[in-house]
């Protein structure tokens, strides 16, 4: 048998019942799961996330149709509350520092608190190492269904598989357009959600000093019956979580980091393939896994496929992350051909009526190993992500012959990214393991599909003093430069007011819902 890579009380907490898991992909697929069982609430939604936007559209095109109110986010959860006096939504959002705040709605908390229903409670969470962030993103209704992984409800995040270049239906609240973009969302049913409604009480307590009113409703039964686009499911009957929490100068929380070593075991225990989709790759933890295992004697050969976006978004993202990316992968380059292993660094992109690209933004947090184990959740591959900011992951094993069943939806589930990132059907070659890296290869030397290699270099790669001071600068996990700075400033610089103008000029006018 394989190693086992989840190690309650190493690498996760204690396994946990899940009565369904699905894995929805990109926007769309997140959203509208989210807004359907939303409609169903009885008790209580909670939310955690990196950032909300009041304003974001739920539902657009052709799922209008299957709308129970209110298209608008905000909107949309007051109803909810107007409509159902039992009901209570609690959010909890990153308390962000003065430089976001062009990219955040302004007067947020007042919007959320003191233009809603009563029942509808909003904090910003500021219980978090300086420097930090609060990044968990999860969401949990009436302790029967759970969402959890990448995806936060906001502006420039909504699209669906298709990742056209151009898409009406791709707007921000202002009505500015934006690039393609991908992201992946959990989705469970069971004993899993009042797992994660129990870390969002303690949160809430802790930040707070009150009870956050979180009783399971009382309804049973299946979950909502999903059609045929509305993800992958995924036969993972119990699953773990896995956390990072910095030490904090108050209280006794952290440090914790079981999403690093968890990185860090299951690249250790892979014996042919190592699949990762990130927003970043610059983790130092995840970079000496990874040599360790290419350069282990007498270790089974492995394809290892990285998903990123094509480039950083902003300046201050290119010197903090980007350098550091560069070396990691030409490293990973070198230390692969030297060893006689098959690395494949690629991204993503679709092409207009004119043949100009746009890139697909990667903005994912996937790992998957030899088709038996798989984490999803909020962490990226960088220094920070594994030791500094708040992070949730949950991963599911086939530890056992009998999970074979897990074993096949995973590889379905893999197969259906590869097919997304390359523009084709699904195919017998990307289910296979053996020559997967050659295969994909061929089709970024063709140039007639959308998956592409990346250039794996950096715009300062050459800069003296920018290596020097990103070479001081960046301890690893610990904070020094801002690491998440795509979620800080939008790709589309038309979006940096997008929050803020437009909320507000609503408010005034008496828009809000």
């Amino acid at each position: 048998m394989a190693r086992t890579i989840l190690k309650p009380g190493r690498n996760c907490q204690d396994f946990i019942e899940a009565d369904s898991s699905v894995i929805l992909i990109d926007g769309r697929d997140y959203y509208r799961a989210f807004y359907r069982e939303a409609c169903r609430a009885e008790s209580y939604i909670c939310i955690s996330g990196w950032q909300f936007d009041s304003e974001v559209t739920l539902l657009r095109g052709p799922d209008e149709k299957d709308a129970c109110g209110d298209l608008k986010f905000l909107n949309f959860l007051n109803q909810l509350c107007e409509g159902n006096k039992g009901l209570r939504i609690y959010m909890l959002a990153w308390d962000f520092s003065i430089i976001f705040m062009l990219e955040r709605e302004w007067v947020q908390e007042w919007i959320f608190n003191w233009s809603t229903n009563g029942r509808l409670f909003f904090r910003f969470d500021d219980r978090h190492p300086v420097g930090a962030s609060q990044h968990q993103k999860f969401a949990v209704i009436d302790g029967h269904a759970a969402f959890l992984g990448g995806m936060d409800i906001c502006a420039g995040r909504w699209d669906d598989r298709r990742h056209l270049a151009k898409n009406p239906k791709r707007i921000n609240p202002d009505g500015s357009a934006y690039e393609p973009y991908h992201d992946i969302q959990a989705y469970y049913t069971g004993p899993i959600a009042i797992k994660l409604s129990e870390i969002f009480k303690e949160r809430w307590r802790a930040l707070t000093g009150t009870e956050a009113e979180l009783r399971p409703a009382g309804k049973k039964g299946p979950a909502l019956k999903l059609k045929e686009d509305d993800g992958i499911p995924v036969k993972a009957g119990r699953v773990s979580l896995s956390r990072t929490l910095a030490q904090t100068f108050v209280g006794a929380e952290g440090p914790i980091k079981e999403i690093r070593l968890l990185y860090m075991d299951a690249i250790e225990a892979a014996e042919r393939l190592i699949y990762i989709e990130n927003q970043y790759l610059s983790s130092y933890a995840l970079f000496k896994a990874l040599m360790n295992r290419m350069e282990a004697e007498g270790r089974a050969k492995l394809q290892v496929i990285i998903i990123l976006p094509k480039k950083p978004q902003a300046f201050v993202e290119e010197v903090s992350v980007g350098i550091a990316q560069t070396h990691i992968l030409n490293s990973l380059r070198k230390a692969a051909k030297n060893n006689g292993h098959s690395l494949g660094v690629y991204y993503s992109a679709s092409f207009d009526e004119k043949g100009q690209e746009a890139p697909v933004y990667i903005h994912s947090k996937l790992m998957m190993v030899d088709d038996r184990f798989m984490t999803i959740g909020s962490a990226n591959a960088t220094n920070r992500s594994f030791g500094l900011d708040s992070e949730l992951n949950a991963s599911c094993e086939a530890a056992a012959r009998k999970d074979y069943g897990l074993i096949e939806s995973l590889r379905e589930l893999r197969a259906g990214l590869l097919s997304e990132f390359c523009g084709i059907e699904k195919s017998p070659e990307l289910y296979r393991v053996e020559g997967l890296v050659d295969y994909l290869d061929s089709l970024a030397r063709s140039r007639a599909f959308r998956l592409k290699f990346h250039a794996l270099n950096s715009a300062f790669e050459d800069s003296g003093l920018i290596r020097a001071l990103n070479t001081a600068l960046l301890d690893p996990e610990r904070a020094v430069i801002e690491e998440n700075v795509f979620e800080i400033f939008s790709p589309d610089i038309r979006a940096l007011f997008t929050g803020g103008i437009t909320v507000l000029k609503g408010w005034l006018l008496g828009k809000g819902g």
